[in-house]
């Protein structure tokens, strides 16, 4: 064998699979018969489906980058992490979907999150709509930026690519079938990209700690390399955390009740009656993979002979991966997941971000009467703008996965969850609305900026509860809606 198989090995599972994706966009842009379909898939996705591209586009490249990443750094404290995102799964599936799913039909079928927060509370005024899309458009660029730099760094780590480069390639991949097949198009790929995921982040830990000697030689290694890795009250340098600590890792899970790209799933499947049965699929394919990307950062310090520098550890999966930890073609499958976890993202991001901006500013402000065909060549036109903005934010190698994702989670999960939430209070009306809105979403930009004492608490904790209080204050100066 020459030089080049076991690199040509590794390259054809990423060809397979981009080639896949994008004959699923190619097949359902003939199935796209309007905007609805284009942005909801018509309301008909199946609970498979729902439940797999819910949580495949929720948990992004950060699964097998990020977290990994920070369990590598911090050990079992990444445990809380993890563990506020398994429940605030849950509370959105039980609580937030099936009344997402009714009221958006309800109020005059909305298809959008600023449509229906206009429909909902009967907003005399376009202000509503038109800050919600703002917020969607604004949190959503710094969203998708980090979907693109995890893209980089893959293809970057993988190929030897310089960092633009590789940043361009990953971009013009996910613009193509989101371009051409919108919705569908993203869920269907979301669902193979959910398995793959689901494969690899289980595999890859299995494979380590098999090759470490099983599981008491890997934490003994852990603990020669760490101890305080194994701790979960106290950092990797052996201080305790603090309760404000705790919080602000366990606060991840609040953000799921504002995050449009997972509510869009919500909205979209075909009745109110089938999400139990993809609450429990979401439920398994979540607390599996959150335990396994801990994993994974954990145990490869019983597998890799050099220590990785802290800017270098989001790349440990790669690496793992990259160190004859399988063949080059099940190398190359493993690394496609990395692609698939990016990809699962960014797709729905975009999707979102440009409905937003063709539905509730472009048709709002310019062209009420735009025809269907327009509103969605209009969509698929800003997939590509609100792309490139993106791409711009992610230029800079030097830009973390995990606080990309970190500052967009918390600007959604604040100005737009507490929103989610009262939105089924009668009580709650638009002036609740908008000084929700306006106080959560204000508040984690300011507080991202501030550092120091109660400055370090994750922004979405005081961006999440000071909106509830401004609903609630709010929604007293001004009669209740119409809402049932």
């Amino acid at each position: 064998m020459t030089n080049g198989v076991p690199s040509l090995l590794l390259i054809i599972p990423f060809a397979v699979y981009i080639l896949g994706m994008v004959a699923i966009g190619w097949i359902f842009y003939f199935r796209t018969r309007d905007l609805s379909d284009y942005v909801l898939g018509g309301r008909r996705l199946n609970i498979w489906v729902t439940s797999l591209s819910a949580q495949a586009s929720d948990m992004s490249g950060w699964l097998l980058l990020g977290l990994p990443g920070y369990a590598y750094l911090a050990g079992v404290e990444a445990f809380w992490i993890a563990a506020g995102l398994s429940i605030g799964t849950y509370l959105n599936w039980k609580f937030v979907a099936p009344r997402l799913r009714h009221y958006t039909q309800q109020y005059g079928n909305a298809i959008t999150l600023p449509d229906y927060f206009e429909n909902r509370f009967a907003a005399r005024s376009r202000f509503l709509r038109f800050l919600s899309a703002l917020f969607i458009l604004i949190f959503f660029m710094i969203y998708t930026a980090s979907g693109f730099v995890a893209g980089a760094k893959l293809f970057g780590s993988v190929f030897g690519l310089p960092y633009v480069t590789a940043l361009t390639v990953g971009v013009l991949v996910i613009i193509f079938y989101t371009f051409l097949g919108g919705f569908m198009a993203v869920c269907w790929t979301d669902l193979i990209q959910g398995i793959i995921m689901f494969a690899a982040i289980l595999i890859v830990p299995v494979l380590v700690i098999r090759s470490a000697g099983g599981l008491q030689p890997s934490l003994q290694s852990v603990m020669r390399s760490n101890p305080q890795l194994l701790n979960i009250f106290t950092d990797r340098n052996g201080i305790p955390l603090t309760a404000l600590n705790i919080i602000s890792l366990a606060a991840w899970g609040l953000g799921y009740f504002g995050q449009p790209h997972i509510l869009a799933r919500f909205m979209a499947i075909r009745s109110v009656h089938a999400i139990p049965r993809a609450r429990r699929i979401a439920m398994v394919w979540v607390i599996a993979c959150l335990a396994g990307a801990v994993a994974v950062g954990l145990f490869a310090h019983a597998f890799l002979k050099q220590t990785l520098a802290d800017s270098l550890a989001e790349t440990v999966f790669i690496r793992l991966i990259q160190s004859h930890l399988v063949p080059p073609l099940t190398a190359g499958f493993l690394l496609s997941a990395v692609l698939a976890a990016i990809m699962s993202t960014a797709d729905s991001q975009l999707l979102v971000a440009s409905t937003a901006l063709t539905e509730d500013l472009y048709r709002l402000f310019f062209r009420r009467k735009a025809s269907q065909r327009e509103r969605v060549w209009v969509s698929r036109g800003a997939v590509i703008l609100i792309a490139l903005a993106a791409f711009s934010i992610g230029t800079d190698p030097k830009s973390s996965v995990l606080n990309l994702v970190s500052y967009a989670w918390a600007g959604f999960g604040a100005a737009f969850g507490p929103l989610i939430l009262f939105s089924f209070w009668s009580g709650m009306n638009e002036t609740g609305a908008l000084a929700g809105l306006m106080t959560g979403g204000f508040t984690v930009l300011i507080w991202k900026q501030l550092h120091g004492g109660w400055f370090d608490l994750y922004e979405i904790v005081p961006g999440f509860v000071l909106s509830c209080l401004a609903i609630v204050i709010g929604s007293r100066f001004r009669s209740r809606s119409a809402a049932s």
